[in-house]
């Protein structure tokens, strides 16, 4: 049965319970009992036990390459989690069911409005799949490793939005935009004590990338430790501006100025630029301000090899070669290709299909392979010409974000 939770209030049963969970998890370890922290599913009602826990507090934890390759659409109890913030009582997939909860929409607009979910949920509804992304996922993979929780692969997957998109919102409350309005900036909720988090975005999300108030996610109320009852959402861009439990929508004319916005979350530019990554030396330090660096808004194009698995082992001499592609949505993804050989020779692979523009690309690559130990490297390749770097190296930054390096997998034919 769902679960709902008390309207604005803290579900304080289900907060004790998993405090409790933790505090004896914690005593153990005191008592040199233990010494490991608690399983997913511990800190996470209706998680998969064998995601991997990065953080206790607040929740941060990955989901593994097997369990992504196992379902296209990547299910509640399989997708990851990174939480800046603590909001007593949430940690669990259940729905946050609060009609009454209330997002101010204000900043230059000529009529700053408060608008409840219930509200919301009577406005024209709009579905997109993403690929969900953290910005350090692949951070372990930098050399020397950058500060923060340690991503390998799993910081990522394919979820189905539904929600209002915001100019579907402006429209239907009659609000105009002021000329200067270049930026939208989200705040979360502070219910409970925590702290404050606020996140910007370029204002062109909300034509290009289907920024929107989401209210479900993969078909249900949206997951208390998702974001439920409502959070921000835009197609093609990396998951920290993405707010969870948003209570205000703010425009204006620059970023955020919060440590959110700056330092964090941000990788080095050449001055005057706003794509390419400055390259930095590895394990140097870097001063971030908005002039020198940018926040990490779009996506960039990477590839994952989901099977065969790292180390696996595999029958029979035509292996099948298999995963997916992404970018941040604004062109097509034109090519992968899989080389068997160190990359002295590139295969292109099939593309079997995407699940939209936001969404994987699905490729197989059928690869004829003598019993013996293989190492299989992909790489992906958009229309205008974006690809992935054989070393990915090349852009470390000592906060270890967007790493899109070639994926390589060994494993064994038999």
């Amino acid at each position: 049965m769902t679960k709902k939770f008390a309207e604005n209030a803290i579900d304080r049963r289900l907060f004790l319970k998993h405090t409790a969970v933790a505090g004896a998890a914690l005593g153990l370890m005191g008592r040199g009992l233990a010494q490991q922290q608690p399983t997913a599913d511990q800190l996470v009602r209706g998680k998969n036990p064998k995601l991997v826990v990065l953080s206790s507090r607040p929740i941060v934890m990955e989901s593994t390459l097997e369990l992504l390759a196992s379902e296209r659409i990547t299910s509640k109890a399989n997708l990851f989690i990174r939480n800046n913030i603590d909001l007593p009582g949430l940690n669990t997939t259940e729905p946050n069911v609060q009609p009454r909860w209330e997002i101010e929409v204000t900043g230059l607009v000529d009529k700053p409005f408060k608008i409840t979910v219930e509200e919301l949920s009577r406005l024209p509804q709009t579905e997109v799949t993403t690929v969900l992304q953290c910005s350090g996922n692949g951070r372990t993979f930098f050399n020397p490793r950058p500060s923060g929780n340690p991503w390998t692969y799993g910081g990522i997957g394919q979820v189905v939005w539904r929600g209002v998109l915001l100019k579907t919102l402006l429209e239907a409350k009659g609000v105009k935009l002021d000329p200067r309005a270049r930026f939208i900036t989200m705040n979360a909720s502070t219910q409970g004590g925590a702290l404050p988090y606020e996140k910007s975005f370029p204002i062109s999300v909300m034509e290009y990338n289907s920024a929107m108030i989401a209210l479900g996610m993969n078909g249900e109320p949206l997951p208390a430790v998702h974001g439920g009852p409502a959070r921000l959402v835009a197609a093609g861009t990396f998951g920290a501006p993405n707010v969870k439990w948003i209570s205000k929508i703010e425009f204006a004319a620059g970023e955020s100025t919060g440590s959110e916005q700056v330092p964090r979350y941000r990788v080095p530019i050449l001055p005057g630029w706003n794509l390419p990554i400055l390259p930095t030396e590895p394990g140097s330090r870097y001063n971030y301000t908005l002039e020198n660096s940018r926040s990490n808004w779009g996506a960039n194009i990477n590839s994952f090899i989901l099977s065969p698995l790292p180390g696996s082992t595999v029958k029979g001499r035509i292996v099948e070669v298999r995963g997916v592609a992404w970018n941040d949505g604004l062109v097509p993804i034109e090519s992968i290709e899989v080389s068997v050989n160190g990359g002295t020779s590139w295969r292109k692979a099939i593309i079997e299909g995407n699940d939209g523009k936001f969404g994987w690309y699905r490729w197989v690559s059928p690869q004829l392979l003598a019993p013996g130990e293989y190492e299989v490297m992909a790489r992906a390749t958009d229309a205008v010409g974006r690809t992935q770097p054989l070393n990915g190296n090349i852009w470390w930054n000592e906060r270890g974000y967007e790493w899109n390096g070639v994926m390589r997998v060994k494993f064994r034919v038999t």
